[in-house]
């Protein structure tokens, strides 16, 4: 940051501080600790300044006397725009939440709920228009609020999931924020269905020691070969491989509706291999883009011939050629080691 930008940040962290002093959240710690969380998060995504400074002030109009006026007249129009706009986005589920009829009709009940989901994400969408970091403030907002949702009585940590599953979580989804994404379904899910969680927990556990071990080893054996790969240097191509293991609800949501037993869901243990290709000189960019389709049916037929490793049958899918409705583009494979499947996801 540019030692402006610092002066701002320090400002807004002292101005929310004072606006914020005295306040306590439910778990009885001061207050000034979920802005600052807030701000954590968004510099974790390298947002801008302005961003930050937002965040660090997102409570304070809606919780204290401070102005959005006196906000913009020390930090610019863009930050008040940003927390007006966020306290806005805040308001919407309440909103909803305060129609609602004591008697209804339980069709008519779940026709409502569809449609005042689609109506938040509707207004949501128009504020991102506006300026779309109001919704990554209000997505670090929520995620925070999420993790410490524990000290909220049960009703509301149920609602707040709910809501959370419903309207947040898909958001962060469609603006490509994957560890948010996850990691709101993850808790959401833990309220929700806190049975079904404890019950997929104490599975994954159990196989937790196997999972890693699998994990370590194809890593290590796919670095190993596509790091020695002759045409691979010949080509100058950087090589990322990176391991995760499958999030609780995507796991729950597949053995639910799939009807599929953990150890029969072929990706719980996945390893994603990310292609870095410098342009030629004088490289057109079709003829660039199609080198990088072509290494990576490359890779994937190293993957498939892994010594030590058997690729199990009929388990490639082909999204270059057919991509996934949203435009996303990759190569699926499944290979088999020591008992355990491992998905590998190829990609430039």
């Amino acid at each position: 940051l540019a030692g402006m930008d610092i002066v701002k940040l320090e400002g807004a962290l002292e101005l929310a501080f004072r606006a914020h002093q005295g306040q306590k959240r439910k778990s009885g710690e001061p207050f000034i600790i979920h802005p600052v969380a807030v701000a954590g998060l968004l510099a974790q995504l390298n947002m801008d300044a302005e961003a930050v400074c937002a965040g660090l002030l997102h409570d304070t109009v809606e919780d204290t006397d401070l102005t959005f006026a006196a906000i913009a007249e020390r930090f610019g129009t863009a930050v008040s725009r940003i927390v007006e706009g966020e306290t806005k986005v805040s308001k919407l589920p309440r909103l909803a939440m305060s129609g609602a009829n004591p008697n209804p009709d339980p069709d008519l009940l779940w026709r409502k709920k569809e449609e005042e989901q689609a109506e938040n994400l509707r207004q949501m969408f128009i504020a991102m228009a506006e300026d779309f970091r109001i919704i990554i403030v209000k997505l670090a907002d929520r995620l925070h609020n999420m993790r410490t949702l524990k000290h909220m009585s049960e009703e509301k940590q149920k609602k707040i999931s709910r809501e959370t599953l419903d309207i947040f979580a898909p958001l962060a989804h469609r603006l490509g924020i994957w560890h948010f994404k996850s990691e709101l379904e993850d808790q959401a899910f833990m309220y929700l269905y806190p049975k079904e969680y404890r019950k997929l927990q104490r599975k994954l556990r159990r196989r937790e020691e196997g999972y890693r071990t699998a994990l370590e080893s194809s890593k290590r054996a796919l670095v190993q070969r596509l790091s020695q790969d002759p045409m691979l240097q010949a080509e100058a191509v950087g090589v990322a491989v990176t391991g995760r293991m499958k999030e609780m609800y995507s796991l729950w949501m597949k053995m639910e509706h799939k009807e599929r037993n953990l150890d029969r869901i072929q990706d719980t243990v996945a390893l994603r291999v990310v292609l870095d290709l410098a342009r030629q000189e004088g490289e057109a960019e079709e003829a660039y883009k199609m080198r990088g389709v072509w290494l990576c049916y490359h890779v994937l037929g190293l993957v498939q011939h892994l010594p030590g490793f058997r690729p199990i049958p009929a388990q490639v899918k082909d999204y270059i050629s057919f991509p996934k409705p949203n435009g996303y583009q990759s190569l699926h494979t499944s290979i088999m080691h020591s008992g355990q499947v491992v998905e590998v996801q190829i990609r430039t």
